[in-house]
Order: C-alpha cells, then structure tokens, then sequence
C-alpha cells in the first residue's frame, strides 16, 4: 500500500469500491488528495503526503485510545477499554457536570468525556457515548398514512398545506380510521429566494423548522392583534391562493405564501404577549442556545436585513413553528395514535443555507451524492455538502445530537433519510464529475450511538430509509440496535432467484412497509402504466416507448398474478390500490403507511427524479384520479378513501373497525 493509499484508509477514505460482488472500481488519486484536502489534511506534494502519513500513524501508535469510544447498556466494555493494559486509570466527566467518576459498565446513559493514563505514563482523552442496545420498540403492527403536507390544503389553508391541516388529518385519521401515525416530508427551514427551491430535502437547516408551515388563526397573538383589518385582508389573499390552486389548476406557490405569512406574522410580533407566553419564549430562547442565535441571524442577513435588529423576529418564528409541531403531535396523540406525526430527516442541506454557512461541519467545496449504477450510468450529484467526520468527532457529535434533539422535540418517530449516510458518504469534490467521487467513512458506531441515545430520551421510534444498495454489515447493525427498515412493494423481490415479487411471509419484520412513496408513481399510475406515459412526453425514457411499457406491464401482471393467488380482488383499479394494501397486511412488517393520494386514485407523483422544470415536482395538490385538486374535507369525505382505510384498518387489526366512516 503506497503513502497516498495508507493516509487515506487513516482518514476513512476509500480508494476503492465495490458496486457489485465481481467488479472493483478504483478511485482516481486526484479525487482521493482532493478529499483529503477538504478535511484539511496537506496532501499538496508527495513529501506533504509522506509527512501527513507519519503523522497520523504515529498519532494513532501513540494514543491508548481511539478518539470515540461506545459502551451500549447491558454489553460487555468496549473492546477498546478492555485492550488496555492493567493498572490503566479511568475517569469520566459525566454529561450533566455532576462530576468526574471512575469508569463503570453501569454509568448514567449519555456523551460523557473519558480520560485515561495507562501504567507507562501515557495519556489522552476521548469522548464516551453511553446508549441503550436498542432504540424504541415499534409496535407489533401499526399502520397510518403518509403525505406531503404543503400539498394537503383544507378549506383554512392559505395556498399550501399548514400545521393546522396535519393537525386535523392525524385526529381524522385516528378517530375514524384508527390509524396510529402519519408521515410528512421534511419540515426543515428552506432557502429563502425568489422563486425559492421547492424540494424538502434541499433545506437550509435541518436543525430548525420552517415557519411558512404556521396555521397564522392559531398563533395566541392573533386574537390581541389590533390589526385586525389588515390581518383579514391577508387571510383574504391566502384564501384567493388556495382557490386558484383548488378550483384554477394553479400550482402551489410557497413564495406566495410565505410573502403573506411574513406579512401576518410582522403583525403579530407586534403584539404584547402575556407574562405567561414571555416566560416560555424566553425559557425556549435560552435552551436553543447558540444555535438558534446563529440561525436566527443568518435568517435577517438571508432577508437582506440587520441582525442585531432582526434577529430576535426570526427567533420568534422558530419558537412558534415549534409550538405549533409540538401542539400537532400533541393532537395526534391526544386522539389515540400510538405514534403520532412521523418525521422526516433530510440526509443533508443546501450549501448556501444557515447550517453549512454557520457552523464549520460541513465541507462546502463538496457534495453528497451517488456512484454510477444500473439506473445513472453517470453518478449523481445531489448538491448537498457533506458533514466533515473529522469534524464532527472533535465536537463530540454535538451537531447531530443538537439536531435530533431539536427533531423529536415533536416526533413520535423520525424517518431517517438515506440512512446509508450513518456509516459513509460518496463526496464529490468540486469541478468533479459525479462519477469520480469516492466514499468517505463516518464512524457507524458512534453515529449510530447518538441516534439511538436521543431516540430512547424522547421514546422515539426510528425508520431508516435503506432502499438500494447496502452494506450488509450496515443492515445488521441497523437491525440491531432497533432502527427500522423500509420496504417499498414494488421493489422486493426474489433477487437471490428468479426475481419474482416476494410472496408476504418472505418479508421482514421490522421495517415500515408502503406501496410506494413521493419519488415512484402513485399506485393507480403504476397500475394503468400512466407514469411510463408521462415520462414519454417528458422525454425521459432512454428505450422505445413500446419496450418500456411491456416491460413495465409485465412487471404489473407478475404483482397482480400474485394477489390473484391469495384470493384478493383485483378486477378494478379501485380493487387492485385496495388488494395490493391488502397484501402488504399479510407480511409481518410492523408498521404499514399508506400513501394519501393512493386512497383518491391521484396519478401524478410529487416529485418525478431526474427532472427540474420539466414538471412540477413539490409544488402539486393532492387530486382524485380526474386530476381535480380535493380539500381535506372533500377527501375525508370521499368514499373511495374511506373504503381504502377502513379496509387497511380492518386488515391491521380485524376486530377493531366501525361500521362505518365519517368525514371531519
């Protein structure tokens, strides 16, 4: 192994890989310096490269310790603690600053610092993760519905779905359809700009949501506002928003919305609050810490405004939008959900938004993405800067426990995206073509450690989003320490055999298991072979019309031969989305989503991959299989959904469904 070679495994990144059993592709020595570059290792000559090997070589021959260490509760010590030599010292700081201890298997869970001095003299410290062996227990079989909120607008939303709406979907769906959690897409803190980049999962924070979710009636301040003019003026304008999109095919524009909410909430600020509400705004300000005021600030600055005056107005919004996530989990809870609102994590943030831009975590001059395979022969490059792990383990992974703290605030479960990215990483350096990044190692161990820990101190289930390809190794440590999978029916299948779909009992058990998801095409577009159609007209197909659509009509009739064989009805469109849900409640998966616009026959997918302006992907209402936008209320009142859920319901849990359905 060469000096470039040895140095890079040091730092966890790979000069090669592997994308099938046979094949070994070798990473280009410039995208491995470039990497390396980016951690701030000198690789600029070959003498830099030499010495940076020493160093690191020496350094790790040196420390008794590697710089992390994890003790899961009720295992044995970690293996580093017990290759040590005896008569080694142990002492920890505990987390809380009750003080320093000797090193215990029984100390308090949490991110505690370890400090030892071995027999020869030798020193050095290290960060000590103490977690639960596994996160939160789902269920044995729950089941619930999953939605993007901007595109569920009730009667009272203003041009896009709000906190209000989710509220009022999760007690529906509990009430009348006993449904035990609903998932949404991301609600992290976007970009600002004009127009704004629609996607969830491009945000400009993960740690802190965005305020153009608010229901504006249900913020305390609206009722004492004396502006009350201005404020039914404004809500006047949202209603014309929602109207256009509801009843004229508009497409839902957040700026739109967010320029009256802004407006609104300007009103609101305004407003004295009580002693009481000062107190918690207050008290919410001053545990955010840091954090929040760097974030705070990057808003003001981002709306071309001064900080030092501003700062304190977008603080506000994130402590309403937190109130009102807090008050729709609360509502979900209250009326009889197990889980309650499902959270999505996005796996990274816009390079131009306040986590990358304020904290120095991130490597900017890079991005995340994914290595050629069977659908992009090219790679991808999703423009997302990647965490640096070298970073991360100097700050004791504060930033991704700040984060998920800050997550299950107001989860009864997070989704993690990408749950891949635990364990490593495909970076892109800059002017680099997807194809030639390479992937970068975190420590799985230790991140797995904190996602954990935080999951179990808000009892919080977890669901990893492991679709494609995975390590091996990587789903049983998942599998392990309780994070969920996630199976998408149209993907499991025999692959080890024939490729036949995968008959109920071959499926696993912990995993959240759905028909499909915001990136594939509603069920009723898979059946009818519309979406081959759409993405014909879109130019996107690479083979002839003609061979697509056999192949993916053949695909269909293997799913629906299947369901045929078990008894289950699929001689309508209507009968083949409830048979195929049917199927879904006949393998062991504990958890069981149904997406929402698959109970109105809606066949427009919310976001169509490998398209920007050629569709209007997170931008679209949900709709009935005519295409016409629906309300929540005319969708809790459809019959079409009201037979889908009611059936899911009774599939989940036989003896528990009423008669019959009501709407809100």
């Amino acid at each position: 192994m060469d000096d470039l070679a040895r140095l890079a495994a040091h730092h966890g990144v790979a000069d090669s890989y592997r994308p099938a059993e046979e094949v070994t592709v070798e990473v280009p020595d410039a995208t491995v310096r470039a990497v390396l570059a980016l951690m701030g290792v000198p690789v600029d000559t070959e003498e830099e490269v030499r010495a940076s090997v020493d160093a690191a070589e020496r350094e790790r021959a040196e420390r008794p310790l590697p710089p992390t260490v994890v003790h899961w509760r009720g295992e044995d010590a970690p293996r580093a603690l017990a290759a040590l030599p005896p008569g080694t010292r142990l002492r920890v700081t505990l987390e809380d600053g009750a003080g320093e201890v000797a090193w215990d298997p029984g100390l308090p869970l949490g991110v505690h610092r370890l400090t030892v001095r071995t027999p020869d003299g030798r020193t050095a410290g290290a960060t000590l993760i103490v977690a639960p062996d596994r996160a939160p227990t789902a269920p044995e079989r729950a089941h619930g519905l999953l939605v993007q909120l901007y595109s569920l607008l009730s009667e009272r939303s203003w041009g896009m779905g709000d906190l209000g709406d989710l509220a009022e979907l999760a007690r529906w769906a509990a009430r009348t359809h006993g449904a035990d959690f609903v998932q949404v897409n991301p609600l992290h803190a976007a970009v600002p700009g004009t127009p704004s980049d629609p996607s969830p999962y491009r945000p400009s924070s993960r740690r802190f949501p965005d305020p153009v979710h608010l229901r504006i009636e249900d913020v305390p301040e609206y009722a004492a506002c004396p502006e009350r003019e201005a404020l039914a003026a404004l809500a006047e304008r949202g209603g014309r928003l929602r109207r256009e999109v509801l009843e004229k095919g508009a497409l839902i524009d957040r700026d739109a919305v967010w320029e009256l909410k802004r407006a609104a909430l300007e009103l609101l600020y305004a407003v004295p609050r009580s002693p009481v509400r000062e107190a918690a705004w207050r008290a919410f300000r001053a545990g955010q810490g840091e954090a929040l005021e760097r974030h705070a600030a990057w808003c003001a600055t981002a709306a071309g405004e001064d900080p030092r005056e501003r700062a304190d107005f977008h603080a506000w919004l994130v402590w309403l939008t937190d109130d009102q996530l807090t008050a729709a989990q609360r509502a979900a809870r209250e009326a009889g959900m197990a889980i309650g609102v499902v959270h999505d994590l996005a796996v990274g943030v816009h390079p131009d938004g306040s986590d990358a831009l304020t904290a120095p975590f991130h490597a900017r001059r890079a991005a995340v993405g994914a290595p050629p395979d069977a659908f992009n022969a090219r790679g991808q490059d999703w423009g997302l800067p990647p965490w640096r792990p070298d970073a991360l383990e100097r700050a004791a992974y504060a930033p991704f426990r700040e984060l998920l703290r800050g997550v299950f605030r107001y989860a009864g479960a997070l989704r993690i995206d990408h749950v891949m990215g635990l364990f490593r990483l495909w970076w892109i350096p800059e002017g680099t073509p997807p194809a030639r990044g390479a992937y970068v190692s975190y420590d799985g161990e230790a991140m797995l450690a904190v996602l954990v820990l935080e999951a179990h101190r808000a009892g919080a289930v977890v669901v990893g989003e492991d679709l494609g390809t995975v390590e091996p190794r990587v789903r049983r440590a998942l599998a392990r320490r309780g994070i969920l999978g996630t199976s998408v029916l149209w993907f499991e299948r025999d692959w080890s055999g024939d490729g036949e779909p995968l008959a109920p009992a071959d499926w696993r058990r912990d995993c959240l298991a759905t028909v499909t998801t915001h990136d594939l095409p509603p069920t009723a577009a898979k059946l009818t072979g519309g979406h081959v159609e759409l993405r014909d007209r879109l130019g996107l197909l690479t083979r002839p019309l003609d061979v697509e659509r056999g192949e993916d009509a053949e695909d269909t009739a293997g799913w629906l031969g299947l369901l045929d064989g078990l008894g289950l009805e699929t001689k309508t469109e209507e009968a083949a989305v409830r048979a195929l849900y049917a199927f879904l409640l006949r393998t062991p998966a504990r958890l069981v989503g149904v997406w929402l616009p698959d109970a109105v026959g809606d066949r427009r997918p919310q976001n169509l991959p490998g398209t920007w302006d050629q569709y209007p992907n997170w931008r679209l209402p949900i709709a009935d299989g005519a295409g016409r936008p629906l309300t929540l209320e005319a969708l809790t009142a459809s019959p079409r959904a009201n037979a889908l859920l009611s059936a899911v319901r009774e599939g989940a849990h036989p003896r528990t469904a009423p008669p019959g359905a009501r709407p809100l």
